[in-house]
């Protein structure tokens, strides 16, 4: 907030409020997604408010965050309720996604003032293709490789130079299942070869966008999205697989 002599501070219950909101929407998070409550379920705010060390205002605007996101639903009778996503739910969000950081792609190569720019593309794709160099890859590696994903993706996002476009891909990723590295970990061992066209993919995405070839890599961006339809597709053949994905709990088979 502002007023004429500058931005007003919040006072020190408004600062505490606030932090515990911020907190116990993470915790909650991923209490949902880790499958603390089952698809359906209600949400009971007071034993919750206590089980969180919160009071019941910060929590509430948790809970109004969380339906926001799209992991809880709002319902007249029964309040703030898990909710449970199909198959076509999570195809849905995937294809959103795509269609979002395709348009980001398209704005990158169009919004483009360097090919300096790239640099944190082109490290984050040089250093996943060592780590699969080597077939035969530890845990410890595939977690790494999750981690450089994460980041091509957010230097792709801030070189549409968008705050728009930046908060709907924010707000598309926050289910579960339809950010980037959903399923990656679990990809590794049901279809390993889906990382390789993942990398060729990154590196046409960055030729596109150094080339100022925008439709091409707005295409490719969304192509590239759709791999996570494929890695849902592989943790839905394999249910052993489909236990460890996070947010397993929440999908309806």
């Amino acid at each position: 907030m502002q007023n004429e002599s500058g931005p007003m501070k919040l006072s020190s219950a408004e600062a505490k409020s606030s932090s515990q909101t911020a907190r116990a929407t993470l915790v909650l998070r991923e209490m949902i997604i880790d499958g603390h409550f089952r698809p359906n379920e209600r949400i009971r705010e007071i034993p919750l408010a206590a089980q969180l060390d919160v009071s019941r205002i910060p929590l509430r605007l948790a809970l109004e965050r969380l339906a926001h996101e799209g992991l809880l639903e709002i319902r007249p009778t029964r309040g703030f309720v898990v909710q449970q996503f199909t198959t076509g739910d999570i195809y849905d969000a995937i294809e959103l996604r795509g269609i979002l950081e395709g348009a980001a792609a398209r704005l990158a190569s169009e919004r483009l003032r360097d090919s300096r720019d790239l640099a944190a593309l082109r490290e984050a794709s040089a250093e996943m293709d060592a780590l699969l160099r080597n077939r035969k890859l530890a845990l410890e590696a595939f977690t790494k490789y999750i981690e450089l994903n994460a980041k091509f993706h957010s230097a792709l996002i801030d070189l549409c130079r968008s705050r728009i476009l930046k908060r709907a891909i924010k707000q598309a990723c926050a289910l579960p299942f339809a950010s980037p590295s959903a399923f990656l970990l679990k990809q590794s061992e049901g279809s390993p070869d889906l990382f390789f066209i993942a990398l060729d993919q990154h590196r046409g995405i960055i030729e596109a966008i150094s080339n100022r070839e925008s439709m091409r890599a707005e295409f490719l961006a969304r192509e590239h999205a759709r791999l996570a339809r494929r890695n849902l597709d592989v943790a839905l053949d394999n249910r052993e697989l489909l236990k460890s994905v996070r947010g397993a709990k929440l999908i309806q088979i």
